[in-house]
């Protein structure tokens, strides 16, 4: 066994489905699974049933969390058309304001820009906007960020126009930053076939769609734009994804690290690469305490296949079965006590904290 720590992981774009979707996950398998992939932040999409919109579903929320998560966490506040006046007033409460301009999982897409301007107005500036945009309405939203003068955090990026579109703006010193989930880096429209174990191509349903190879590979020859790896885990069982209307999203929280670090074995990437997108640039950007006491535990030389019925998410599958990996957490230990060891969840169901609290 070949130690290392590194510090305690920071996923930004986690999905809990909770409430309206628990029996695919909730606050405490999805914290669960969190720990065991070396996760010990997880901030929450508010695109669950009914959408955390206002302070009633955003109380409803912070509730099921207080009593269940094991890792610390923030939970987003969703722009919907009727809450351009009230979102405000809970910016200290939640980890940003979650913009959905694209197509997406749930109700809460804004078709009208002049939604998108009144909310870019309203928001305070020390709190985050994280937009949901692809292509034009990326290009759109960059705008915007212009505009008012303000930063703006773009998630999950797919395409070679976008990362493009981003490394323009980011020179001419737009308040822009962004995120790229590791499906998008490592599998494109090539894998949906066969995705998963399966071949059927409901599991290869995801958005922002699988891209192709010559976008992914867009993404690692831009690198230094990308400031965050983010999983986007947005899980959903598998009779669900094999089903006659497919869901989009695929879990990802325990295996974001094992692919990354062996990229890194792969010299794709360093261990600076990955430590600055997983934990020191998640932090400024969305402005989150310091963990004291806090780091994991990888065994490096580990080698293993990735088995969706050795993990903790409740949906039951992973894009990435059968992949041969390098790295493996060990131990996780969250505010000088061990939270995961050795393939067990120590940590008790609560013991999470807010880390937005007033």
């Amino acid at each position: 066994m070949t130690l290392m720590i590194l510090p305690g992981l920071i996923d930004i774009h986690v999905h809990m489905r909770e409430p309206g979707g628990t029996h695919k996950e909730d606050w405490d398998s999805g914290t669960i699974a969190a720990l065991a992939g070396g996760f010990t932040t997880v901030l929450a999409m508010p695109n669950t049933r009914p959408p955390i919109v206002d302070a009633a579903t955003l109380a409803a929320s912070l509730d099921a969390a207080r009593t269940k998560a094991r890792c610390d966490y923030g939970q987003y506040l969703g722009a919907g058309p009727d809450n351009v006046e009230t979102a405000p007033a809970l910016a200290p409460r939640v980890s940003g304001l979650k913009m959905y301009l694209d197509q997406t999982y749930g109700p809460l897409r804004l078709d009208e820009m002049t939604l998108w301007m009144e909310h870019f107005a309203a928001w305070p500036k020390r709190s985050p906007i994280v937009a949901h945009a692809e292509s034009r309405t990326l290009a759109a939203v960059i705008l915007l960020a212009a505009l008012y003068d303000r930063p703006v955090h773009l998630a999950h990026v797919s395409l070679r126009e976008e990362i493009l579109l981003i490394r323009a703006a980011k020179e001419r010193g737009l308040k822009v930053t962004c995120e790229v989930a590791p499906h998008h880096l490592f599998l494109s429209d090539a894998d949906i076939p066969v995705l998963g174990g399966s071949r059927g191509s409901g599991r290869g349903e995801v958005r922002p769609r699988l891209a192709t190879a010559a976008d992914r590979q867009a993404l690692w020859d831009n690198l230094a734009v990308i400031d965050c790896f983010a999983t986007d885990h947005a899980p959903h069982t598998v009779a669900e994804k094999d089903g006659e209307n497919p869901p989009p999203g695929f879990p990802g929280l325990e295996t974001a690290l094992p692919v990354l670090l062996t990229a890194v074995d792969d010299g794709r990437l360093t261990m600076d690469d990955l430590v600055a997108r997983m934990a020191t640039n998640p932090r400024r950007i969305f402005g989150l305490p310091e963990q004291p006491d806090t780091w994991i535990e990888v065994d490096r030389a580990a080698t293993w296949d990735i088995h969706a019925a050795a993990m903790h998410s409740r949906c039951g599958w992973t894009p990435f079965e059968g992949w041969r990996v390098r790295g493996r957490v060990q131990r996780v230990v969250l505010r000088g006590q061990d939270a995961y060891r050795d393939g067990q969840v120590l940590a008790a169901p609560g013991s999470g904290r807010n880390l937005y609290a007033e």
